[in-house]
């Protein structure tokens, strides 16, 4: 019974979903006129920036089955280009938008490199080490990167002669990165070479033998998630004045990998849900927040148990799917051992 009902919701959904999409632009393009409260409209902001780093990830995550949870260390790289261009060269923030986001699609399709024979808890601490490396760089390096005390005074972009400053401004500009970026994604996942990502995630031995190139595509999938990590920090720097390299710990990278996990992996929409449920976790606890990780861990583990395809993952999902066979594969082993 509950299965058909989610069968017909699904088929609502599926027929109505340019309906769908415009109202939810409607409303989120309305939601900063209702609500007036500057600290408000920041907590919306920071989830449309965690929007666009969780949808980022989970394009390497969930549409190829690659282990990234260094993505803090992409993360910084894009903020880091963002600000000593701006502060020493004084490029604007609508250029260094697109800018930020190659230089960090360079960097993801280099490290992708040597990790292309790579999978699981390898390539998982392959990709941590270098998000460490990038955080020690920017450390370090005084003479670039401000080192301990970072890149202060920033300046706000500015938009046909008029300052950027408010929170409502911000948010609009977010808002239409954010979405950008869901459609952009939606448009490479129903390509052929979307599809060729899913084949590898399902079966990399079948997808070779059936001509798709894995190893190029890899670093394609790897390339094109790292750009919209690049983006997002680029609008980071520009919206918090300041970079310091205590922004992008691995903590940061494990808050990004928790919105994905959440949300559910492979879907375009789990990473949005992540989001939202990690940032409101974060405030509603913020008068607890050295636990907030324990929160985190603790939920990730329950929805590993529950339901490993994250909230908005399909039934018929192939991280369901594998656990299922898991499951059927003990009942039977157990049965022949009381047989």
């Amino acid at each position: 019974m509950r299965s058909k009902i989610a069968n017909q919701a699904k088929k609502l959904i599926d027929k109505n979903k340019l309906y769908i999409l415009i109202a939810s632009i409607i409303i989120l393009g309305m939601l900063p006129v209702i609500i007036r409260e500057d600290y408000t409209r920041s907590i919306m902001i920071k989830i449309l920036l965690y929007v666009m780093l969780a949808s980022s990830l989970n394009i390497i995550n969930g549409y190829t089955g690659q282990f990234n949870i260094g993505h803090a260390g992409l993360y910084a790289i894009g903020s880091y280009t963002a600000g000593i261009l701006v502060t020493t060269f004084g490029w604007s923030f609508w250029i260094l938008l697109p800018v930020s986001g190659m230089v960090t699609a360079i960097f993801g399709f280099l490290i992708s490199i040597p990790t292309r024979k790579l999978a699981g808890i390898y390539l998982a601490l392959v990709t941590l080490g270098f998000s460490e490396i990038i955080r020690l760089i920017c450390l370090n390096w005084t003479e670039l990167t401000g080192g301990p005390m970072g890149i202060k005074n920033i300046p706000r972009p500015i938009f046909f002669g008029a300052t950027i400053k408010e929170p409502i401004q911000f948010y609009y500009i977010i808002l239409v990165l954010a979405i950008v970026t869901i459609l952009l994604m939606y448009r490479a996942i129903h390509s052929r070479i979307g599809r060729a990502w899913i084949s590898i995630r399902e079966d990399q031995t079948a997808s070779r033998f059936l001509g798709v190139n894995i190893n190029r595509l890899k670093s394609t999938n790897f390339a094109f998630g790292a750009f919209f990590a690049g983006v997002a920090g680029c609008f980071s720097a520009y919206y918090y004045q300041f970079i310091s390299s205590d922004m992008f710990t691995l903590d940061e990278g494990f808050n990004i990998l928790a919105m994905v996990i959440i949300g559910g992996q492979g879907t375009l929409i789990g990473p949005i849900i992540g989001s939202v449920i990690v940032n409101m976790i974060t405030e509603v606890f913020r008068f607890v927040s050295e636990y907030r990780l324990i929160t985190y861990a603790v939920l990730i583990i329950i929805m590993m148990w529950v339901r490993p395809q994250g909230l908005a993952g399909a039934s018929d999902s192939v991280f369901a799917t594998k656990r299922r066979k898991r499951s059927r594969r003990a009942r039977l082993h157990r049965r022949r051992l009381t047989e």
